[in-house]
């Protein structure tokens, strides 16, 4: 299940790309208010969002964060990594974050980890293939 905060860092960006056709860079205040996002919680999300390269941010007058890369370019597997870490349900069949679940004296023989590991395979494949742009479109 995604976290409540990948759930606004998705939300979030979803509004930063509907902002960036129009070129605008968008207050933290504006984007809590549209999308009822806790104010404090959502400058957490955005700053991992900038440090990760996917938002930068203006100062001053006119200021607030925008899309640093286009929102084609931008894949839902890359933030759901970015806010929540691994996209598999088990430790033991995780690409990124593996660890032994320490159940099994054989993982390639042990039917959990077989069936989990297509599990992650087909959300990898629908994940990696939508881009935040995808899910605009569908709004």
């Amino acid at each position: 299940m995604l976290s409540k905060k990948c759930q606004y860092a998705l939300h979030a960006l979803l509004y930063l790309a509907d902002k960036d056709q129009q070129k605008d860079s968008v207050t933290i205040s504006e984007i809590a208010e549209t999308k009822r996002i806790p104010k404090k919680f959502l400058e957490v999300i955005l700053l991992d969002l900038k440090n990760a390269g996917v938002l930068g941010s203006k100062k001053g007058k006119g200021g607030g964060y925008y899309l640093k890369r286009s929102a084609d370019s931008i894949r839902i597997i890359e933030i759901i990594r970015i806010i929540d870490g691994a996209v598999a349900m088990l430790p033991c069949v995780s690409l990124n974050f593996y660890e032994s679940c320490g159940m099994c004296t054989n993982e390639h023989e042990c039917s959990i980890n077989r069936l989990f590991g297509q599990v992650r395979d087909e959300t990898l494949k629908i994940l990696s293939g939508n881009s935040l742009s995808d899910l605009a479109k569908h709004q």
